[in-house]
Formats: structure tokens, sequence, C-alpha cells
């Protein structure tokens, strides 16, 4: 039994929710997302709480009802508060700087790389060494870090490279005599 999906969604002031041909639909301040929901899973609004119903019989009902719950759970936040994630670059001469929609990042290589930011995402670089990455689909935003990451990860070693704020880099010992 999914405990997830039996978790009821609470929808903030300023969220509008809509609910059509298995479609979902919600709106906020942070903008609009939708979500094409399975199914074998079916949605009740009533008053400011979302809810999930399936057949409790079907695994892969089950299964769906605690997808569906996270995803809807996560656009409902999205729209009203947004998502963010930092990363930070460490290593000499390493940098980042934004402007309009294109984020530069020397990252020790010959040449600067240029990152084009897609819609719905807004990065800022509060220093040269920190990324702040924001936006309301929660996907998009770990996405649009895991991209930026891949061009330099943390090295084992030394620990340089691109790493999330939060994460933490084991590092080896050098090979001795």
């Amino acid at each position: 039994m999914s405990r997830i999906a039996k978790a009821p969604i609470t929808i903030p002031k300023g969220v509008d929710i809509k609910f059509e041909n298995n479609n979902v639909t919600v709106k906020g301040v942070n903008g609009q997302l939708s979500f094409n929901i399975h199914s074998l899973v079916s949605v009740d609004i009533a008053e400011n709480v979302i809810q999930m119903t399936w057949n409790k019989e079907d695994k892969e009902a089950t299964a769906q009802a605690g997808t569906v719950r996270a995803i809807v759970g996560n656009m409902v936040t999205g729209v009203s508060a947004g998502f963010e994630r930092k990363l930070t670059l460490i290593g000499v001469g390493y940098r980042a700087q934004a402007k309009d929609r294109v984020l530069s990042l020397a990252l020790g290589y010959s040449h600067p790389i240029d990152f084009d930011i897609p819609a719905g995402v807004t990065i800022e670089t509060p220093t040269q060494t920190e990324i702040v990455i924001k936006g309301s689909d929660k996907q998009q935003v770990g996405q649009v870090a895991a991209k930026i990451r891949a061009y330099r990860p943390p090295e084992p070693y030394k620990g340089k490279g691109v790493r999330y704020a939060d994460e933490n880099v084991i590092k080896k010992e050098a090979k001795k005599k």
C-alpha cells in the first residue's frame, strides 16, 4: 500500500487547480504547470485538499498513485514557493557569471563554457564561485543543475570541480611510493 499516495495535498492561497480529461493544470504566482495523469489514478479536489484515488488491489495503480501524488505535490509547491538548487565551484580560476540568458563558466579548460539558460529557469551568481538555480519545475531545476555539474564533476583527489552546495565529496588518498 502506498503511503505517499494516501497523504493529502493542501492547496495554499493563490494557487488554482483544474482537472479535466486526466490532465492537471496548476497556476500560481511562479507560473503554470500541467501534467497528464495515468489512467489508473483519479484526482479528487475538495475545498483546499487534493486526494488520489485508485484501485488498491492493482499493484501498478498503487505505484502510479504514489508517483502522481508526488508530482502534483511538487507542482503545487513549485508554483507557490518555487525550487532552488545551489552549486559551488571549487578550484583555482573557476568562475561563473550569469548575464542575460547565458551562464559563462571558466572551469580550467582552454575555452570558456557558455550555457544557455532554458525558459522557466533563472540563474543567479551571488559570487564568482556560487551558482543559484531557481524555477517552478523541480525536475527542470534539477536537470539544469546536473548539466552544469557535468561540465566538471568533483574529482576525488583534490575535490576540484562543480558540486552541489550540500554535497560531500570523499577524497581519496594519493598514491605513495
